[in-house]
């Protein structure tokens, strides 16, 4: 029949209904980057995706990385790029390289997306601003000595009262990830761990990561061996038994830290399927990890 493709998109909209009266006036944060990054149709996919949610009434912050954009900036101005256990060394004109990019490049080009093509109240938020670290090492993997890694931090402190009067004003905060110290230099900050204590401190409803792998899989060269559901008491075990590892390190053990300060969940979920944090969050089956209590 010439309706059944209507009535295909209103079964759709009524699947979404009950997520939606749920999640209402709930904070979601979104952390997207990776190789999602280079495709403008897909970071276009997930800041509509963060507009529908704010229109349907939640409160979506998005944080968003930049790592190969970083890489290429540095590089023309011959700055080899140099990682130590999967974090960025930054050096004094590394720092002011991934301060212009993530700023003038990167966010800028979000927010203006979400004002001008999805009518959507976006906001630049400079992690400067919102976010208090302290400077870390790294130790090394053979004899657990203390490696430098210059201006990279951890944060420890969120200005939550800042996020709550954009939220409040029905704003998206677009928040950059770097951040000052007490003596306000400037520090790279792994977005992923970023975006784990902004979402605890901010007591989130959910935590979506989007980036290129399809969440955790328990034979990483079988796409179809994705773990649906991971409870926290699991993960230990599963970096034990080889199944977690890498870049997902980490995201796992900070995905815990934040469930365990009160998040209500962590989803994991592969940014580039064309708006996939919908279809994580407005969709019975999912197409992600969840990480749950």
């Amino acid at each position: 029949m010439e309706f059944d493709s209507f009535i295909a998109k209103a079964d759709v909209l009524l699947e979404a209904l009950p997520y939606i009266q749920q999640f209402r006036n709930s904070i979601v944060l979104i952390k997207f980057g990776g190789s999602v990054m280079e495709s403008p149709k897909l970071i276009h996919s997930i800041l509509q995706d963060a507009a529908f949610m704010a229109a349907s009434g939640m409160k979506p912050i998005i944080v968003h990385g930049g790592g190969k954009a970083i890489s290429t900036a540095l590089k023309k101005e011959n700055i080899e790029p140099k990682f130590i256990n999967g974090l960025r060394y930054t050096n004094k004109n590394a720092i002011d390289v991934v301060d212009h990019v993530l700023h003038q490049e990167i966010n800028a080009k979000l927010v203006h997306y979400l004002r001008e093509k999805c009518s959507a109240p976006a906001v630049a938020v400079s992690g400067k601003n919102i976010l208090r670290c302290e400077k870390i090492t790294t130790p090394d993997t053979e004899t657990g000595a203390p490696l430098d890694l210059g201006f990279v931090g951890k944060v420890i402190n969120v200005d939550t009262a800042q996020l709550d009067w954009y939220l409040n004003r029905n704003q998206i905060p677009i928040v950059t990830p770097l951040s000052c110290d007490m003596d306000g230099q400037i520090f790279n900050v792994n977005a992923d761990m970023a975006a784990c204590v902004i979402a605890a401190q901010m007591q989130v409803r959910k935590l979506v990561f989007l980036s290129d792998v399809a969440g955790v899989l328990k034979n990483i060269e079988d796409p179809t061996s994705l773990i649906s559901t991971i409870h926290c008491s699991q993960i230990e075990q599963m970096q034990k038994d080889g199944i977690i590892s890498g870049g997902m390190l980490p995201k796992l053990a900070s995905a815990r830290e934040a469930i365990l300060a009160g998040v209500g969940k962590v989803h994991m979920v592969n940014g580039r399927i064309r708006h996939a944090a919908l279809l994580e969050i407005f969709t019975d089956k999912g197409v992600g990890t969840q990480i749950v209590p």
